[in-house]
Order: C-alpha cells, then structure tokens, then sequence
C-alpha cells in the first residue's frame, strides 16, 4: 500500500541522515538558505549559542509523559538532529527547497522519529508550557507544527530564527537558569545539565534560535 512505502521511504531517509557526517556550516556557507528535507541541529542563543535541541527515547515523568524534548550542552550528539518537513496539513515541500519566513513546519527527530510537540500543560521546572515529542513515525497532529518567524525572504543559516506554535502560539524557548540538576531532577539524573525546553508568550532573547550545524539539502 502507498502508506507503507511511504513509511519506508521515510525510513530510509532518515536511515541515510544519520550516516552522513554532520559538518559545521563554513563562513562561506552561512549566507545560504534553511531547506526542506535537511537535518539540522538548532542552538539556543541565549544561553550562548552552546545547547543543542535534542530528544531521546524516555519519557517525562510528570505533565504529558510525553517523550523528552531538551537543550544539551554536547554537539556532537546525533540525539540533536532534525528532519525538517512542511506542517502537517500542508503539501510536502521539495526536498532543497529554501523555507520562506512565515512558512510552517515540523522537526522530526531523526533517531525517534517522534515530531517536536507542544500543549496547553506546563513545563516541568518553570511551568511555561511543555516541550516533548509526539507522534509515530514522523506521523502526528497539528501540535506538531510550528511557523518560522524571520526578518528576510528565507529563512537564512546566519540568522537568529523564532518557532512560535500554531495551536498555542508560545515559542519555543529555553533559558541559561532552567537546567536539570540533581536537586531538581534527583541522583542519576538522565537529563541532568539539560536545560529545560518550554513554550513562552513573550517575544524576547529566550526565544531565539540559530541553526547551527546539520546536513543541508540543495537542489
């Protein structure tokens, strides 16, 4: 059936993402264009451009119980890469295709496979909004989708980004103050350092993203 080789087709794609070698974008390269079907690693700027989105497959132990969803100081981890696809009640985009500002979106992570997500529960330490992942399979609900908010055209590598969540229209955010520490998370903490992933109201530093390093897609 179409779905399946769908599923496949998917499977294999982001089978062959994570094999790639994730480079760091050159000087030169900075000025080019976000584009559908990447893999990329975003980093919160606030807390110094050095804590990577990321998730992994535990679940949360309060609120949704939803998949974790976190900012890590570690780079090189393959648990902070994300499939980017368009939302999901719009038409697939074409793979290196450059993402328009204002355009919608989902982050599939490329190891679960689970879309980053976000509802009307509070975050487990500063009681913002919850940030995990949801779904199956790149497969989920409108909670997965996100608008890019950016000053040019498209969105550009070199340039600070916000998600502001459709449904609840909260960005995401995190703050340098939020981390998981053994007073707050306890002994054998597996988040422990993290910073905490949330949704918030407010425009401002805590919001902003960058894209970081990832495999680009061109045309």
């Amino acid at each position: 059936p179409l779905s399946i080789i769908k599923l496949t087709m998917m499977n294999k794609c982001c089978s062959l993402l994570l094999l790639l070698l994730v480079v760091v974008a050159k000087a030169d390269d900075d000025k080019k264009a976000v584009t559908c079907g990447s893999a990329i690693k975003l980093t919160h700027v606030e807390s110094g451009n050095n804590h990577y989105l990321s998730s992994e497959n535990k679940n949360l132990g309060s609120g949704s119980g939803q998949q974790i969803v976190t900012w890590i100081p570690q780079k090189s981890q393959s648990s902070a890469l994300w499939w980017l696809q368009a939302g999901n009640d719009d038409p697939i985009c074409v793979p290196g295709e450059p993402i328009e500002c204002g355009s919608t979106i989902r982050l599939t992570h490329l190891e679960t496979k689970r879309n980053l997500h976000s509802h009307g529960v509070p975050s487990p330490l500063s009681r913002q909004q919850e940030v995990s992942g949801f779904g199956e399979d790149g497969k989920g609900d409108t909670g997965d989708d996100w608008v890019v908010e950016c000053k040019t055209k498209h969105w550009m590598r070199d340039t600070n980004v916000r998600f502001l969540h459709t449904d609840t229209k909260r960005y995401l955010s995190g703050s340098a103050n939020v981390k998981f520490t053994q007073q707050n998370c306890g002994h054998g903490c597996p988040i422990l350092n993290h910073l905490e992933a949330f949704g918030r109201k407010q425009i401002d530093d805590y919001s902003l993203l960058k894209v970081e390093m990832g495999v680009m897609l061109s045309k």
